[in-house]
């Protein structure tokens, strides 16, 4: 995490979250300052670290960092989650589609591995963004999460090949690598201001001057009924979909980068 988000996530705690400002104990003395406790709670979440680990040099025992991490969760919530943890907009979902496009993998919206979902509830509890896009002449209706080799072989996943054969094989898993790390580099799975930043800077001018360059938009959704989930269950987990897809991706990913090496 840069400097700046981490100050400016401090300032927002300390001002509006009373548990989190500074106090002074039965003595007198100065407790630790909201500085210190975001700190602490920070190299927890980001190291995995146990709570007793700063008692030394901070007099931080386990329950009491244990209280700061489960307050400070709840503080990012009511101060962020308005405006960071919302679903995303129609507008939002269409520049990740541009973005996706321009790195060869319409109907791409993102990297499974940020989304941190837990396995019960992924993805058969994700309502599937409504998109519509071309690849290779065949027509889709449901976006896809690009993911490593763990995941099934389903219509809304992506795979990564770790054995590929061929120069189109070779070149689709290169390109699904980058694109795969460069969404965790945006999501901060890498912190880097720098990384970070390049994905939003990619290059979507060609897309700005109307609707006919788009192979990827998103389409509005009606009111889904209990049918309606049945069958995107059955979409999702459409294997021959998903094979043919991933075909349909590579194929377009060779047209459109292959000679790059030449």
């Amino acid at each position: 995490m840069n400097k700046s988000l981490f100050l400016r996530i401090v300032e927002r705690i300390s001002n509006e979250v009373p548990y989190f400002q500074q106090r002074r104990d039965a003595a007198g003395r100065n407790m630790l300052s909201p500085l210190q406790k975001c700190t602490a709670v920070i190299r927890m979440l980001a190291y995995g670290q146990s709570g007793d680990t700063y008692d030394e040099y901070l007099r931080l025992g386990d329950s009491t960092a244990r209280l700061y991490l489960a307050n400070f969760s709840d503080a990012i919530i009511l101060l962020f989650g308005d405006e960071y943890l919302r679903s995303p907009t129609a507008e939002n979902l269409q520049r990740l589609l541009d973005v996706g496009e321009v790195r060869g993998f319409p109907g791409m919206i993102g990297s499974i591995d940020c989304m941190h979902w837990e396995w019960k509830n992924c993805p058969t509890a994700w309502k599937a963004p409504k998109v519509k896009f071309k690849v290779n002449n065949h027509t889709y209706r449901m976006a896809y999460y690009l993911t490593d080799g763990i995941y099934p072989n389903w219509s809304t996943f992506i795979k990564f090949i770790p054995l590929p054969q061929g120069p189109k094989a070779e070149k689709f898993a290169q390109k699904q690598e980058s694109a795969r790390k460069d969404v965790e580099r945006a999501f901060g799975v890498l912190r880097s201001s720098r990384e970070r930043h390049g994905y939003a800077q990619i290059n979507t001018s060609e897309f700005e001057l109307g609707e006919s360059s788009r192979s990827s938009k998103v389409t509005s959704r009606e009111s889904i009924q209990a049918g309606d989930m049945l069958g995107m269950r059955r979409e999702v987990r459409d294997q021959e979909k998903h094979a043919r897809l991933k075909a349909d991706l590579m194929e377009n990913i060779w047209q459109k980068f292959g000679d790059e090496d030449e």
